[in-house]
């Protein structure tokens, strides 16, 4: 043999084994599914005997919670027509604002010269904390004892996506990892048959920032934040095609998985492990999926507890399916409610704001209500809140409303390990600045993660050299609301 043979020869194998050992697995592939054709039924191994990304992981130490609902206020919310009533502003209301609150800061719209604006809203103060709450919100009376009342929140950025970016994700720039998919890289999933981490939204459109603010950034794809529809069919392309019976559906997924895997062993690609396990999950979820949206199931009372009628979508649907999903052991279910962006004109304090509030009011607090019934809200943390707040000045458009306001606004806690009735943090005479108890957007993550048991400080992911974290390299536990 020439040395010319001998090179074509070691090619030729090299070639066979390298761009035909899809070929080859097709073989073994056809003999295992032979043999699984036998089965009555076939769908995906269980957890123990397979690799799964999303299969439950320990916590850094012992965990207060073991799931969070995140129900996000898309718009932010004016705490000084909700949470927070400032006889001084109502005493000051059309006067100048001093310079010396305005000089060096930057507003969305309004300029320097802009003018305060009282709340004409009526507050009371409700349970044994005494927390003042605007008659706006009848329903939260009920739940008053069982929250943590952070008034005193601080965050850095002043535009609706990249403020709504960084509360999700930690940073103002788009590519991040969002909260739920940390948690869900952190701790894994409990649910064998749904996504670790599920999105609902409701409203007239979604969240400015769109998926960037539940996605996964540079962790695996399996992190990510899973949308539900509206409607029957909560997961676009779910049901299998016409013909095919659970039988038929088990055999196309396992072989579509063996030959990921076969890929997966050559490449070591995450991506592929990634689609393995969306493979599986998707094929569960066809027939948890469904059961799971079914809200007839639900009691006659709990459905008047949240206002939600079985097949009529919104936000007291998704809060009743929140908690379903929870139950089922999801780990991160984000609620996206939008419109509370009332700078004036078509949205502004009056009528539009009382409508979004009868549209979540009920609804939130029947939520906390029904999990403390439970037994689910000491293992389950709640949070409420919006990017960031509102200004104590007027911004005049065809009616009056308040501009974005980074300096002080208010969130609410409920469940998970955090001290309930207490209200948290101070504001100035016309709720401009914090005056006692601050608490950052990255104090608030580093709260959450910590409260599931994981040090923020820990949980990290290596890219492009460097570790990155949720929190960055910023963000201190709140110990003062903890139980």
């Amino acid at each position: 043999m020439t040395p010319d043979d001998a090179l074509t020869l070691a090619r030729t194998r090299r070639h066979f084994f390298r761009d035909c050992r899809v070929g080859v697995g097709a073989i073994a592939l056809g003999s295992l599914l032979n043999r699984d054709a036998r089965a009555a039924e076939q769908a995906p191994p269980p957890r123990a005997a397979r690799r799964d990304p999303l299969a439950p992981k320990p916590p850094h130490f012992p965990a207060k919670a073991k799931a969070v609902i995140y129900l996000f206020m898309a718009g932010a919310p004016s705490q000084l027509e909700l949470f927070e009533p400032k006889p001084e502003l109502n005493k000051l209301h059309g006067q100048k604002v001093p310079e010396t609150f305005t000089q060096g800061k930057r507003f969305a719209f309004i300029k320097g010269d802009a003018k305060l604006l009282g709340s004409g809203r009526k507050f009371a103060q409700h349970g044994q904390c005494g927390m003042p709450l605007s008659e706006l919100l009848p329903h939260h009376r009920a739940i008053v004892d069982d929250v943590c009342w952070l008034r005193g929140m601080k965050t850095d950025v002043f535009n609706h996506g990249p403020a709504k970016c960084f509360v999700n994700t930690g940073s103002p720039q788009f590519g991040r990892p969002s909260m739920g998919a940390w948690l869900t890289y952190g701790l894994g999933s409990e649910s064998d048959q749904l996504p670790g981490f599920v999105v609902l939204q409701s409203g007239p459109r979604g969240p400015r920032g769109g998926a960037a603010l539940y996605g996964c950034g540079f962790l695996p794809s399996h992190y990510q934040g899973v949308p539900f529809l509206k409607g029957p069919s909560p997961v676009l392309d779910l049901a299998p095609p016409p013909g095919y019976d659970a039988r038929r559906q088990g055999e196309f997924t396992a072989a579509v998985n063996d030959l990921n895997r076969l890929r997966h062993a050559a490449t070591g690609d995450p991506e592929t492990e990634a689609r393995i396990a969306a493979y599986e999950t998707a094929y569960r979820m066809q027939s948890a999926a469904p059961e799971l949206t079914d809200l007839s199931k639900e009691t006659k009372e709990t459905l008047e507890l949240y206002g939600a009628e079985p097949g009529k979508p919104g936000f007291a649907a998704n809060c009743l399916l929140a908690r379903r999903l929870v139950e089922r052991g999801v780990r991160f279910v984000q609620l996206y409610h939008t419109d509370w962006d009332h700078h004036g004109g078509a949205l502004d304090l009056g009528k539009p704001l009382e409508t979004i509030c009868r549209e979540i009011d009920r609804p939130c607090a029947a939520l906390v209500q029904d999990l403390k019934r439970r037994g689910l809200l000491d293992s389950t943390l709640v949070v409420w809140g919006g990017e960031f707040g509102r200004t104590p000045m007027g911004e005049k458009r065809e009616t009056t409303g308040r501009d974005h306001h980074v300096d002080a606004y208010t969130m609410w806690l409920a469940g998970g390990g955090v001290k309930p009735g207490l209200v948290y943090g101070e504001t100035d005479e016309i709720g401009y600045n914090v005056t006692e108890n601050p608490v950052h957007v990255h104090d608030l993550q580093a709260t959450i993660l910590h409260q599931l048991g994981l040090d923020h400080t820990r949980l990290t992911y290596r890219f492009q050299g460097r570790d990155y974290r949720l929190t960055d390299v910023h963000g201190t536990v709140v110990r003062d609301i903890l139980a």
